[in-house]
């Protein structure tokens, strides 16, 4: 999986496994979500994307299943939280 650093306010860095479709994206806040079935092309969009995180509340969020991978000090464990995309509360605005 090769892991990409990204200028963006939600997110830290942005990683991509084209064999198994999955994506893998570290937010600001530590956590670590991953989603599946996503296709390179959703990928490559995201890295050009002028707005990271709009482009992740606009073609990401809610339309993949994910699941969180792990989270920063003091959070919650992997494997341990399963939400809908709608419930995370992710750090960021426009919400």
């Amino acid at each position: 999986m090769h892991v990409t650093a990204v200028e963006s306010t939600p997110l830290a860095t942005v990683a991509y496994d084209r064999a198994r479709e999955l994506l893998q994206l570290e937010f600001r806040s530590r956590a670590i979500y991953q989603y599946f079935g996503v296709a390179a092309a959703v990928h490559e969009d995201l890295l050009g994307a002028a707005s990271k995180g709009s482009f992740f509340n606009r073609f990401i969020r809610g339309r993949f299943p994910y699941s969180l991978a792990a989270h920063g000090p003091g959070g919650v464990r992997p494997g341990s939280l399963s939400q809908s995309a709608d419930d995370r509360g992710l750090p960021w605005h426009g919400r």
